[in-house]
């Protein structure tokens, strides 16, 4: 567990990943979406935000990884955990009907309630057969802290709200998961210290995935396509149409506060005009120029135009 010390320096579970991966022919192949790479990039993101998690739990500083992910039959990935009190708490979706599913040890939820409880982690060396309603509730609470991080890791492909639900201790009990049924296995790696690390599985059908396939095999192409001539022509219309206005600031005069406070209808303040009074668009500086009359109507002759000298145009 977390809060015990470990003989051991390598971080990574012991799991053989080649009879996971491993495809017999004549049979039906398990992975439709072909590189997971985007995925693996989704788990990596997910696990740096988990630390927002597990730490003000753990009230330690904590490491957090991606493991390499898995893909394989849901009774393979059951007959390979360790025996013992295992969380299987589901998480649907929203707005598909599919749902994903946090796998937690039970020791490693029973530490965490010790700690959320004031204490200091302990846990009896035999476990129980079930979850007591506190630990439940312990879990339930994590499902909603994790789908926090889960959301955001995913936003840049879809939008999905992760919903907890009721968990369970028999994995044979979950509604609409069988055993042949092919399951993405994302394993993330907590570390305290030197202590052993513990293992978070978030695992997902591969059925629920389907519906998002087009994001999870995209390719990222390395060079920008050029823009359609058309339509980087019609932009440069609509910008070049946008509107900006045009201001000059012909005097500030200054006024005593009792001037100001004896001032009355007619009165007269005095200003004077320099050779040249700025021009602005907006809030930036655009020249300077000379009051004078165009056609009748009051007008600015520009004098000179003042640019950035660090301004780029992109």
């Amino acid at each position: 567990m977390v809060n015990a010390a470990s003989p051991q320096s390598d971080e990574r579970r012991d799991r053989s990943r080649h009879a996971a991966e491993h495809v017999t022919l004549g049979t039906a192949n398990l992975n439709p979406f072909g590189d997971l790479h985007t995925l693996q990039h989704l788990s990596a993101r997910l696990a740096r935000g988990m630390r927002g998690v597990f730490e003000p739990l753990l009230r330690k500083e904590i490491r957090t990884w991606a493991e390499p992910l898995v893909v394989q039959r849901f009774a393979d990935y059951r007959a390979e955990r360790p025996e013992g009190l295992t969380a299987w708490l589901p998480l649907a979706m929203a707005p598909s009907t599919g749902q994903a599913m946090v796998v937690l040890d039970g020791r490693f939820v029973m530490e965490l309630l010790d700690l959320f409880f004031g204490g200091t982690g302990a846990v009896a060396h035999d476990m129980p057969a079930e979850f007591s309603p506190a630990a439940e509730a312990m879990i339930g609470r994590l499902g909603m802290m994790l789908a926090v991080p889960l959301k955001a890791a995913w936003e840049p492909l879809a939008r999905i709200d992760f919903r907890p639900g009721h968990v369970e201790v028999n994995p044979a009990l979950l509604a609409g998961l069988d055993g042949d049924d092919a399951m993405v296995i994302t394993r993330f790696g907590i570390g305290v210290g030197t202590a052993k690390p513990v293992f978070v599985d978030i695992a997902y059908p591969v059925a629920a995935l389907k519906p998002h396939a087009p994001s999870l095999t995209g390719k990222v192409h390395s060079k920008t396509a050029e823009p359609d001539p058309a339509w980087r022509n019609s932009l440069t219309r609509a910008v070049m149409g946008v509107r900006f206005p045009i201001r000059s600031v012909l005097a500030e005069p200054m006024v005593s506060l009792s001037m100001l406070m004896d001032l009355k209808p007619g009165d007269v303040i005095p200003i004077s005009l320099g050779a040249d009074v700025p021009v602005m668009v907006g809030g930036d500086r655009l020249g300077a120029g000379t009051v004078g009359t165009s056609n009748g109507h009051a007008a600015i002759r520009l004098n000179s135009i003042t640019r950035d000298k660090n301004e780029e145009v992109q």
